[in-house]
């Protein structure tokens, strides 16, 4: 049962990281296009493009954490 929770520690730590990076991603985005509006279309695409990024390694992430959960439980 210690491998369960700790699976589900680690899926949830990669859901706070995710939300942290995204959000600083946004935040980071939003004073580039202050201080640079004639670059905002740039500016937004990198920052969607990083965005998805970052919930795609978050994804595996807990994807990976299933799966060693799924393996603690059945060992």
């Amino acid at each position: 049962m210690v491998g369960v929770g700790l699976a589900a520690i680690g899926a949830g730590l990669a859901v706070i990281g995710a939300g942290y990076g995204i959000g600083n991603i946004g935040g980071k985005a939003m004073e580039g296009i202050a201080r640079q509006p004639e670059a905002g279309g740039d500016i937004r695409t990198a920052m969607i493009i990083a965005a998805a990024l970052v919930e795609g390694a978050a994804l595996f992430a807990i994807v990976v954490g299933l799966i060693a959960a799924g393996q603690a439980a059945g060992a």
